[in-house]
């Protein structure tokens, strides 16, 4: 099986980093293939809005996508794990999914779906974590990440989202997350 995961975060070795750590290690790296996007770490241009896939469902501008669209495409599980900026998904993850234009024309206008026709219903994981208290960051950072998984044809996705970790690495010191995170890797797969 193969597994991709969007790190959002600008910050190496934070709680979303740590976060996601242990939901990959819930996943047997012998049996299943994962590649790890640092989101960060890519160069990648916000969408244009130029209209380049509109015809054709493939992006014109020529970056470090080029790597994610075939990734996306071939991927039966996809994670994708962010901090809470200002109740919304970090820049890096936003950027990402907007570039996620191309799969959303070859959906919605060419109707061609992602999903491979021998394998298993693509699903998917949403780890957040905000320094933040209030659920509205996560309801809104959970908005833009539904609609990212329903254009690249997941059919269905778990949350885990922890509210009030700021200091890095505070994620630690919660008393589930960790543990709900491995958890949820293993489930992945085995969905």
């Amino acid at each position: 099986m193969r597994i991709i995961a969007f790190n959002g975060s600008p910050r190496a070795g934070g709680n979303t980093d740590i976060l996601l750590s242990s939901a990959l290690q819930g996943i047997d790296r012998r049996e299943n293939r994962i590649d790890v996007f640092r989101l960060n770490d890519m160069n990648i241009r916000p969408c244009q809005n130029c209209g380049g896939c509109t015809e054709t469902g493939v992006c014109v501008v020529d970056d470090r996508m080029q790597q994610i669209y075939p990734a996306i495409r071939d991927a039966d599980r996809v994670i994708l794990a962010s901090p809470i900026y200002f109740f919304a998904l970090s820049a890096q993850s936003k950027i990402m999914i907007d570039r996620c234009q191309p799969f959303w024309c070859e959906k919605y206008l060419h109707n061609r779906t992602l999903e491979k026709e021998d394998g298993p219903h693509r699903h998917g994981l949403l780890l957040l974590v905000g320094g933040m208290k209030k659920q509205i960051g996560v309801d809104c950072a959970s908005a833009s990440a539904t609609a990212f998984f329903r254009t690249i044809t997941v059919q269905e996705h778990r949350t885990l989202s922890y509210l009030g970790i700021d200091q890095k690495g505070a994620i630690r010191n919660h008393p589930t997350a960790l543990k709900d995170a491995f958890e949820a890797g293993r489930r992945l797969v085995n969905l």
